[in-house]
């Protein structure tokens, strides 16, 4: 009977003793080393570099991907301008937030700024700065030492505005085995003739002192040095390692004081050269409103670059919207001649009594397409306005015809069409714009029409490589693709508005000379005929 009860009771107790045995704990599980956060912008850094024999500040910028150990990016070098230091780019460049823009065409990429003093980014011309030596075989390799990085030309690109932008391209020049890419912003430069007369404090201190010639006057300070480092010899000997292929990319404001001649006469020699390079230049100055303008382009254009991507030749096309309503378009002819114009009334025009601004549009179209670019030419004209983005007008078109369209029958037809419909019938009201054959057509009929036009506009105009124009209170607004044939002409015209102090904008966008870039063109002239029409 006791053993009975002592085997009952020892068998109680199993499920207890294996619960206890089941609550043991555990062995402790390994806990992984602190992993502080990215920190993504490093500032503060030095190299000490043995070329100068000085320390060298730089900031870096490091992709949000960068924890990935496995992962090597490509590196972009950011030049600062005269008088800057490393801090400009990510201060006033606000460089992170264009670098994590929600852009599909941007990869991730490395940024290294480095302080470049007022060296002009190149090796003073008797030895006693070289400062490009010091990026080129110190900076280089130490950032490629310490971060994940490609280590081929390919995979690195320098960027810079102003002194920068000069600093962009040359290093680049003077360097494919190091580097692939130069995107030039605002390029602080000069021609030859500007160089010689330049101040003698300002070529002193800002050029002499580099290239050579402190203390001279005119061709004097055309050193050999200078013309060893100046883009507009360097370009034009077929032996320089500037033709090995690099990816130039330049964009300079059209309201530059100094910088808009030279950048624009580059450009020109480039084009001449058949060297391949992307231009632009739209409506600004020399600060950082325009350059902040460029870098969502300028990076994009990079980021095609590091992965051997061709950049795309035409941008994307604008959509002309939907078709006006035949009961807003008119069929008219020049009374006594047999000059064919068409008249779209806006919107409202029908159930108002308004009177309304006149856009008068000279019309080359394709032979084959004449009613589709008609169509299109009036549908973008109507989207603009449904856009608020010009004032509701009247469009005139007149269509490229064989006959000749004189001063006269301009006159005779804007007066018809202020007779027989509800315009502003002033000059300072009405507007004349051309596309190619017929922008010839423009610049030749605009100062002899001036009483009726207050604004022309040129796009990819047929002018002549020798445009200019006098003294006049017409305004001009100069529209090209980077690979128009008649860069020449627009260069021309856009210094001798230049000199004579008319109001002016210029743009040379990206793209070729088709009809689609007309109304490309013509969509983004929106602020410009807004102020013409509501003088």
């Amino acid at each position: 009977m006791k053993m009975k009860r002592f085997t009952f009771m020892w068998l109680a107790m199993i499920p207890l003793l294996v619960g206890m045995h089941g609550c043991k704990p555990e062995p402790d599980t390994p806990v992984p080393p602190y992993k502080p956060p990215l920190v993504r912008l490093l500032t503060g850094r030095i190299l000490k570099s043995t070329i100068l024999n000085r320390d060298i500040n730089y900031a870096i910028l490091l992709p949000k991907q960068y924890d990935s150990v496995n992962t090597k990016y490509p590196v972009v070098y950011l030049l600062h301008g005269f008088g800057d230091d490393e801090k400009a780019w990510y201060t006033w460049g606000d460089i992170m937030t264009y670098a994590e823009a929600n852009d599909p065409g941007l990869v991730p990429m490395i940024y290294v700024m480095p302080q470049g003093f007022n060296s002009y980014w190149v090796n003073q011309y008797d030895g006693g700065f070289p400062y490009m030596d010091m990026l080129v075989k110190e900076m280089v390799p130490k950032i490629d030492q310490l971060y994940h990085t490609i280590k081929d030309p390919q995979h690195r690109a320098v960027m810079g505005y102003s002194m920068g932008g000069y600093g962009a391209l040359i290093t680049t020049a003077k360097n494919p085995t190091v580097f692939k890419t130069g995107v030039v912003l605002s390029m602080s430069y000069r021609t030859d003739q500007q160089y010689m007369s330049e101040s003698q404090s300002g070529w002193d201190v800002q050029w002499g002192s580099i290239f050579g010639g402190v203390g001279t006057k005119g061709a004097a300070r055309l050193t050999d040095y200078y013309k060893a480092n100046n883009p507009f010899y360097f370009f034009t000997n077929p032996d320089d390692v500037s033709l090995k292929g690099q990816n130039y990319f330049f964009d300079c404001g059209d309201d530059e004081e100094n910088l808009s001649q030279p950048n624009d006469s580059l450009h020109d020699m480039l084009r001449n050269l058949n060297i391949e390079h992307q231009y632009r230049m739209r409506n600004g100055a020399h600060n950082w409103d325009y350059w902040h303008g460029a870098l969502p382009e300028a990076l994009r254009y990079i980021s095609y670059s590091v992965q051997n991507i061709p950049y795309p030749a035409d941008p994307e096309p604008i959509n002309p919207g939907a078709v006006v309503p035949a009961e807003r378009m008119f069929a008219e002819h020049a009374e006594g001649t047999n000059f064919q114009f068409n008249v779209t009334v806006p919107p409202a025009y029908l159930n108002d009594t308004k009177n309304y601004p006149v856009i008068v549009a000279l019309h080359d179209r394709n032979a084959v397409a004449q009613a589709e670019e008609s169509q299109k030419l009036n549908s973008l004209i109507n989207t603009m306005m449904g856009e608020n983005k010009i004032p509701a007008s009247l469009l005139v078109e007149i269509p490229l015809q064989t006959e000749q369209l004189t001063p006269e029958i301009l006159k005779q037809i804007v007066v018809q069409v202020q007779s027989k419909y509800r315009t502003i019938a002033d000059r300072n009201h009405t507007l004349l714009l051309g596309n190619k054959q017929a922008g010839l057509l423009v610049y030749q009929l605009a100062p002899p029409c001036a009483q009726q036009f207050n604004a022309c506009l040129l796009f990819d105009a047929n002018i002549p490589a020798d445009a200019r124009v006098s003294n006049s209170d017409i305004g001009y607004y100069l529209d090209i693709t980077d690979k128009g044939i008649n860069y020449k002409g627009y260069h021309s015209l856009y210094m001798s508005v230049r000199k004579n102090h008319l109001n002016h904008e210029y743009r040379v966008r990206r793209g070729t000379p088709t009809h689609q870039s007309f109304l490309n063109g013509l969509y983004e002239s929106a602020a410009y005929i807004n102020e013409h029409l509501n003088n």
